[in-house]
């Protein structure tokens, strides 16, 4: 396994690995614009700094 947390962009692959994912579900994601992406002439890329913050955001708080 690539050592994710060494790298700060990632693939698809890469991301549908960290994220637990598919890789189908993250292309319709990014078609919707539903997380941060960036695309690299005709490749998406994953900024790891830019998911993570995402990822925060969509954390739901303890209500007790």
């Amino acid at each position: 396994m690539i050592k994710i947390m060494e790298k700060r962009f990632l693939n698809i692959k890469e991301m549908s690995d960290y994220i637990g994912l598919t890789q189908g579900t993250l292309y319709v994601w990014t078609s919707q614009r539903r997380l941060p992406y960036l695309k690299v002439g005709n490749r998406v890329r994953f900024d790891l700094q830019e998911i993570e913050k995402w990822l925060k955001g969509k954390r739901i708080k303890d209500l007790t």
